[in-house]
């Protein structure tokens, strides 16, 4: 009983004047020797660790509030409070406190609340009466009743004995009895009276009289007053609209009369600050400080009533069934329906003031009731109203927990199509937002970007949460994110544009903003993809020819849509991955890139600077096989850039490399120089071997056959040991080793692409080929162009496209296998 009775939270009011949870816990009092005094602390209920230790100052100002409130404050911006959970619990360290300070516990302020000037002041007075005589409660007292509470505002320690007369002597309740006959006499002088003494009262700013003023009884008089303000000509309607045109919905029932009570308090009491009551001057800010406290912990209040509702409720199976058949049923009215889905938005709001455990509690509770299904249905609907307060609801569940989120779409997806999958549903609205600045939009690709970044993935012995989802995504997700990206670059549409007579390659290019902003956003995404997703979006991009669709955007009449594909190239190169290196390579995929440079002339602008950006990366970076690509392939075009030493630089390196390697070239003897670099593609070949293998188990692309793979690594290290051996023997008998060497590794990758894909790769690829396929010197034999053509055979529609012509004999047995020759020229 006792732990219950001291169990509080401890708050601390910041910098905007706003309450902060600091957690909850057990307070005591207690002599401090460190601190030399009684002192509070508060253990943390959950690990025992210290929440508060402040030391009672006998001249410090403490506050009781709300029969469950102790505020006062430590330094001049640092306010502190405790809410106890029971009545009996605040009563017995108020009763401490007073001790230490000798005052009654009867009271609610333990010291008056004066600065020094106005200490210094009163002690030269003579001693006065410690409460400040009220006049009579008249009508014709009320021009005096308002001048004296108009002219103690500017003191402190006369706000104190004012409040503290109002109090003893019941003089509200009198007051709002001279409103009524005020009103009904429509007496307009005495009714401006009473808005200036009830909103002078206001700013006493003390807590027991806004327990009398907001009181059931009192409250709808209060908000009377307040609308005679002498200033306007006629008197506002409040009540009107508090009783009249804001309703009271009862999403659920609430058969709780104190939880009743408290909700229409809180809404009647916001109401009076936000709308009724002027905005404070400079002066008058910290007269409101106790009004904003009390809504903050009617809140609190309110969310910890409404959660013990809620676990009463999750006993009734029936009922909630019933709660979350409404919210999912077609036939459900719309009105109804936004009534539900805004209850539980606001809910939700509400709960960000509970501590982390409290909050978490209360998540876990939606989601056994089956919030997350609910959703998904909600956000597909028509209704905008509905389909944004769902997509709150969705923001407030990834934020406290994406893990839940993800475990629950991994599981639907065994059980449902991949188009009404809940992450697909949310795409699907990031791409159908009607919002011509797509805020909708960049919301949910906010929230997609939390449950796909694997910085929250967790991690266990015998679950891995990154792989699961990843593959799970790229599997069920990622085609439904690309489909604009992929729709919008179509070869169909190239095609068509060809017909028109479109003098420029690839200029299919989205003119309309809002699809140039949607387009923006998913690159955003995918470039996020490329910096956390290694392999999954690695595969993904080879398999769509993803990069090249993504460099048609390089055309747009959009700058920001030609710089977010530019910058998704960055990415890409940033890495210094061989592989995407050889991709880039083999796709030609720099000519968009220098066109787009070109295009722009001696413009001096983002894309300029970002272009040659791209390229000084290559250049600091030292990437050979990009920088030879470069200089073999554009240098002339890109000769004549002088403003910068980029393009020279890069051509001082490949010339660099090109003179190492000749005079490493001529340091072998030239019976070992025909396979000394043989054994290099050899090793990176087993690399890229290895790389691909691992990835059998995440993709299902099996790229060799085990047959095939079995036996090229058996033959390998004894023909290679007996070439060593006998490299003085017959001619023949080495060129019979030397194919099985070239098809240890498997190097014939193959990745499956859209018949578009294959399409536009055949016909930019050409140059690279010829430029990067060195003459042919031993031959190749029947045996590999055998094994080559069975496996490209087997995979029916697989089509290579990373393709390394780092071994002669590759390159010979590429020139005769007809199935891959239209993948890399024409």
């Amino acid at each position: 009983m006792s732990d219950t009775r001291r169990r509080v939270k401890v708050y601390t009011l910041n910098e905007d004047r706003q309450w902060d949870d600091r957690g909850t816990g057990h307070v005591s009092s207690t002599y401090v020797e460190e601190l030399k005094g009684m002192s509070l602390l508060v253990r943390a209920e959950s690990d025992g660790s210290l929440l508060l230790e402040s030391k009672i100052n006998p001249n410090t100002a403490y506050q009781k509030q709300q029969d469950t409130l102790i505020v006062w404050s430590e330094a001049e911006n640092y306010d502190l409070a405790l809410s106890f959970q029971e009545k009996a619990g605040c009563d017995e360290i108020w009763e401490k406190i007073c001790q230490v300070q000798g005052k009654d516990p009867s009271v609610e302020v333990t010291q008056d609340l004066i600065d020094e000037s106005e200490e210094e002041r009163f002690e030269e007075m003579p001693e006065t009466s410690h409460l400040i005589d009220l006049p009579t409660c008249e009508l014709s007292k009320l021009e005096e009743i308002a001048d004296l509470v108009t002219s103690v505002l500017s003191s402190p320690i006369r706000r104190e004995k004012l409040a503290l007369a109002l109090e003893n002597e019941g003089y509200i309740k009198k007051l709002l009895q001279l409103f009524q006959a005020c009103e009904n006499l429509e007496n307009t002088e005495g009714l401006h009276h009473l808005y200036e003494i009830i909103r002078g009262i206001l700013f006493l700013n003390k807590a027991t009289l806004f327990e009398v003023m907001f009181s059931d009884e009192c409250i709808m008089d209060v908000v009377g007053c307040l609308e005679y303000d002498p200033a306007l000509a006629q008197p506002k309607r409040h009540r009107e609209f508090l009783t009249k045109t804001a309703k009271f919905k009862e999403v659920i029932p609430i058969t709780d009369s104190e939880l009743r009570q408290k909700i229409h308090q809180t809404y009647r009491v916001q109401y009076i600050q936000d709308i009724i009551l002027p905005t404070p001057s400079v002066f008058e800010e910290n007269f409101l400080s106790t009004l904003t406290s009390f809504i903050f912990f009617n809140k609190v209040e309110i969310v910890s009533m409404l959660q013990r509702l809620f676990l009463l409720m999750q006993e009734d199976e029936k009922f909630l069934s019933e709660v979350f058949a409404q919210l999912t049923d077609e036939a459900t009215d719309d009105d109804k329906r936004r009534e539900l889905v805004n209850f539980f938005k606001e809910f939700c709001a509400f709960s960000q003031t509970l501590q982390p455990q409290n909050r978490d509690a209360f998540f876990k509770t939606l989601a056994k009731l089956g919030i997350l299904p609910a959703l998904e249905i909600v956000m597909g609907m028509d209704d905008l109203q509905v389909r944004s307060a769902a997509t709150d609801i969705f923001s407030y569940l990834v934020e406290f927990s994406p893990s839940m989120v993800r475990e629950f779409v991994m599981q639907e997806a065994q059980q449902s199509d991949d188009d009404i999958l809940l992450i697909n549903v949310v795409i699907e609205q990031m791409i159908c937002d009607t919002d011509p600045e797509l805020g909708g939009a960049v919301q949910l690709m906010g929230l997609l970007r939390t449950l796909i970044d694997p910085e929250n993935m967790l991690a266990t012995a015998n679950k891995t949460e990154k792989s699961e989802f990843l593959n799970f995504f790229y599997n069920h997700c990622m085609h439904v994110l690309t489909a604009p990206l992929l729709t919008n670059t179509s070869e169909d549409k190239h095609e068509k544009d060809n017909m028109l007579g479109s003098n420029k390659t690839n200029t299919i290019c989205p003119d309309n903003y809002q699809t140039a902003q949607l387009l923006a956003l998913i690159l955003e995404l995918l470039t996020f993809c490329v910096e956390h997703h290694t392999y999954h979006i690695k595969n993904y991009i080879m398999n769509k020819d993803l990069l090249r669709r993504v460099l048609v955007l390089m055309n747009s009449k959009h700058t920001f849509l030609a710089l977010c594909a530019l910058r998704f190239m960055r990415r890409i190169i940033g890495l210094k991955d061989e592989f995407y290196n050889r991709y880039i390579t083999k796709g030609n995929l720099f000519e968009p890139v220098i066109n787009a440079l070109l295009d722009n002339g001696t413009r001096y602008n983002l894309l300029n600077s970002a272009v040659i950006e791209l390229f000084e990366f290559i250049r600091v970076e030292d990437i050979k096989s990009l920088t030879a690509h470069i200089v073999e392939n554009f240098y002339k075009a890109l000769e004549s850039i002088e403003y910068v030493q980029t393009f020279k630089g890069l051509k001082t390196k490949y010339e660099q490399e090109k003179d190492r390697q000749n005079q490493k070239l001529n340091s072998v003897p030239s019976i070992l120089r025909s396979n000394r670099f043989r054994r290099d593609a050899k090793a990176l070949e087993e690399d890229e071997e290895m790389w691909f293998n691992e990835d059998d188990d995440e993709e299902g692309k099996a790229v060799v056959t085990p047959v095939e793979k079995a036996k090229t690594e058996d033959d390998f290290p004894d023909s290679y040991e007996k070439f060593m051996e006998t490299k003085k023997a017959k001619e023949s008998e080495d060129k019979e080793n030397l194919p099985k060497r070239t098809s240890s590794g498997g190097f014939k990758f193959t990745f499956s692409h859209s018949p578009s894909a294959n399409g536009t790769n055949s016909t930019n690829s050409k140059s690279v080929v010829a430029q990067t396929t060195p003459a042919s010197s031993n031959g190749s034999s029947s045996k590999a162009t055998n094994l080559t053509t069975s496996v490209t055979a087997t995979k029916g529609s697989l089509v290579g496209l990373v393709d390394y012509p780092d071994d002669e004999e590759e390159d010979e047995e590429e020139e005769s296998s007809p199935r891959k020759r239209p993948r890399l020229g024409s």
